[in-house]
């Protein structure tokens, strides 16, 4: 039997959240989505930047992630609207409600998009074009906003799929249909493929994903390394990633902080990292999990986004051992360009531990287990200002 995934996905969701809000409260409110608006942040936060675009907005050149500034200049008349992080979450939940109804296996990759695997629903639900276009049309009834479902054999496929002609499209990309819809695309359409690979791609005069496809693939792995392989078994439609439904537990923990200044040094950047690890080794041990990944995001005052991820050897939910590692995927990472936002993230959540330290070490760190927990309780019961570190202890003060 042949896989059969969805890849789902909501078109301009957070424009999309908030327009079909407003005309539920007042159905002669004006549709954002039919003007040029945009969801965007606080720029005197530092948050100015478009975080989704109606697709009016879009024809003038507005991109998401960059400058509020820089959008207005594009479209004078640009109607902004700030973000609504608990509508966004709302919304989300009915969203995926309304495919768990349907599939029997969901994967949520994001607030916006879920894989669906539809393997053997034929039988249930009929031709699976026709099922797909009466599920878009119900959540856009129920919900008000519409999704595009991209539907293949693989994830990598139906997520291309889905990514074609917008909105409120129903798209296939099967393996037999690469040659005509898949290949003659750009390389920097391929999933995976950012703009520092795809102008190296091109500079060997791979320009579409069909060369990338038929390329040597010794010659790939030459230039690119590990990544030459994904670049060529993806620009094969090849994809071994299974829809795998995980268990809020196994999604991570983190949290980021766009900064009110420019930080250009190391220092700075690494006393920040300690705070949003604070955070997150709280945020694990309050449901008593543990983490093997961290994960530590930088964008710049460019916007150029660089993530670098560390596996730990054993699993912890110690803030030390995961601040220790957020500063070092800092310090492979950084480019030195100056900073604007700083996140850390984890994942390969646990309920268990199975720390594996050395005679040295398991002293110590088992004292700072207990130390953390303690820790918690007295900021939980007294509040975050309880207890600082000597650190942040001018920062209290001001």
């Amino acid at each position: 039997m042949h896989s059969l995934i969805f890849h789902v996905d909501v078109n301009s969701a957070f424009l999309s959240w908030e327009s079909a809000k407003r005309l539920r409260d007042n159905p002669d409110a004006l549709d954002l989505r039919t003007i040029n608006a945009v969801i965007g942040g606080d720029e005197k936060m530092r948050h100015g930047v478009v975080l989704a675009k109606s697709p009016s907005a879009k024809k003038y050149g507005i991109m998401t992630g960059e400058p509020l500034s820089h959008a207005r200049q594009k479209c004078p008349e640009l109607v902004v609207v700030p973000p609504d992080h608990e509508l966004y979450a709302a919304s989300s939940r009915k969203f995926i409600e309304i495919l768990e109804e349907v599939a029997p296996v969901i994967e949520q990759c994001s607030i916006d998009e879920a894989f669906c695997d539809m393997t053997g629903t034929e039988k249930l639900y009929g031709d699976p074009i026709a099922f797909a276009t009466k599920l878009k049309d119900r959540i856009y009834k129920e919900l008000g906003f519409t999704v595009n479902i991209g539907i293949s054999t693989n994830k990598l496929l139906a997520k291309m799929a889905s990514d074609f002609e917008k909105p409120n499209r129903v798209h296939t990309l099967f393996p037999e249909e690469m040659a005509t819809k898949f290949w003659p695309l750009p390389v920097e359409s391929l999933y995976g493929c950012g703009k520092t690979t795809a102008k190296r791609l091109r500079s060997l005069g791979i320009t579409t994903i069909g060369a990338l496809a038929k390329a040597d693939r010794q010659m790939l792995l030459s230039n690119f390394k590990s990544q030459g392989d994904y670049l060529w078994e993806s620009a094969n439609g090849i994809s071994s990633s299974a829809v795998t439904a995980e268990s809020p537990a196994n999604k991570g923990y983190g949290n980021s902080v766009t900064l009110p200044y420019d930080v250009t040094d190391t220092e700075n950047a690494h006393h920040i990292l300690l705070s949003l690890c604070e955070t997150v080794g709280a945020r694990i041990r309050y449901d008593k999990a543990y983490i093997s990944v961290v994960q530590v995001q930088i964008v710049d005052n460019d916007f150029h986004h660089r993530c670098k991820q560390l596996s730990l050897p054993s699993a912890t939910n110690v803030t030390e051992k995961i601040y220790e590692a957020a500063c070092n995927a800092f310090d492979q990472g950084w480019d030195h360009a100056p900073i604007r936002l700083l996140g850390v993230s984890t994942s390969k959540a646990t309920d268990e531990s199975y720390e594996q330290y050395n005679l040295f070490d398991q002293d110590k760190f088992e004292r700072l287990s207990k130390l953390n927990s303690a820790i918690d309780k007295i900021r939980d019961k007294y509040g975050d200002d309880a207890i600082v570190r000597a650190c942040f202890a001018d920062t209290h003060k001001n």
